[in-house]
């Protein structure tokens, strides 16, 4: 809530009002905030959310219904987000709720007595870079969030859930914040926060002149830890970019006979790779090319996906999404039109 007042208040001294926090009126059971218009000392109670969608804004008015039978006296309802929908602006407005779209936009309404609609500046652009994901803890945090974006997280349980401390996890969180790339649950702004981890996300493989085969072809299969007999639950190879994509059902067509791309669980098992398979000559001469995983969840987390014509375990959507986002062409076009069938989410 520390942020979301900054937030408001910055908006409203820009149409010279001032927002007071609640504990300044020590007597007031209701609301989160005091806005002073002309001395109506207006309660305010405020929402966060990373996006404002229609069923998002129809949710709101709806749980505060019970706020308003309760209240004693006057509360305007706010929502603060990083993007408010033109449709979701109308429901609000329709239903006496205020916003601070935090691209650029506020807007109270109180009947007939208050009235706000401004522009005001701008908390983030969709550009912006983040260092909280300069690491490999923040990319490990941000993955979890993105592979379970529905899912409210606690800081210590996902610090267990990924082997980190929870100091650790706690400061990537406050970075991510106050980049708005999540909220105060943790839950992120999906699209945000995909494209400022591609923006991170390694590309650099190394090539190889053979590729392994599934069923120990080459008698290989152990010391490569390519992770076959149980993929679900282990970790191993993860197929990704672009015959992964196709294996997933994205609008991509891949030639039969086209390198494939690995991730691999980490550097002995990509050094092993390079003395058994030996280094292709060129790009264009390699049968596959490898690349140790940004995080462990890349090959820890896989998938056996019926009718895969190349038999080998997938990388989720969102790695096999990043890795296509590295592509500023073909790869985004792709990406526009790929929505991830059997439950799994969308994140771009």
């Amino acid at each position: 809530m520390e942020e979301t007042f900054e937030f408001l208040k910055a908006a409203f001294e820009q149409v010279d009002l001032e927002l007071v926090r609640i504990n300044h009126y020590a007597d007031d059971s209701a609301g989160d905030f005091v806005l002073d218009p002309w001395g109506l000392e207006l309660l305010v109670e405020v929402k966060r959310s990373s996006l404002v969608t229609t069923e998002t804004a129809k949710r709101l008015v709806h749980d505060a219904e019970q706020s308003l039978k309760s209240a004693s006296q006057e509360i305007a309802f706010m929502v603060v987000a990083n993007r408010v929908t033109a449709d979701a602006r109308t429901v609000l407005t329709q239903h006496g709720w205020g916003y601070l779209d935090l691209r650029g936009h506020l807007s109270l309404r109180v009947g007939n007595r208050v009235v706000i609609s401004a522009e005001v500046r701008p908390h983030w652009s969709p550009t912006e870079r983040t260092e909280a994901l300069a690491g490999k803890a923040g990319l490990e945090v941000a993955t979890a969030l993105l592979m379970n974006p529905d899912r409210p997280f606690a800081v210590r349980e996902l610090a267990r859930q990924l082997g980190r401390s929870p100091s650790t996890v706690s400061d990537i969180a406050s970075s991510l914040r106050r980049e708005l790339l999540i909220d105060e649950g943790l839950r992120p702004d999906r699209a945000r926060l995909f494209w400022a981890m591609a923006d991170r996300w390694p590309s650099k493989r190394t090539y190889l002149a053979e590729s392994p085969a599934p069923g120990n072809v080459l008698g290989i299969t152990g010391p490569l830890k390519l992770g076959l007999d149980d993929v679900e639950t282990s970790t191993g190879w993860a197929l990704t970019d672009s015959a992964a994509a196709a294996i997933l059902g994205a609008p991509i067509a891949v030639r039969s006979d086209a390198p494939l791309d690995f991730f691999v669980p980490d550097e002995t098992v990509a050094r092993r790779a390079k003395r058994l398979l030996e280094p292709a000559s060129s790009r264009e001469t390699a049968k596959c090319s490898i690349r140790v995983a940004p995080v462990p969840a890349v090959c820890r987390e896989r998938l056996d996906v019926q009718m895969n014509f190349y038999e080998w375990p997938v990388a989720h959507p969102l790695f096999v999404a990043l890795d296509l986002a590295q592509d500023k062409g073909r790869g985004r076009e792709i990406l526009d039109d790929w929505n991830p069938k059997n439950g799994w989410d969308r994140a771009w």
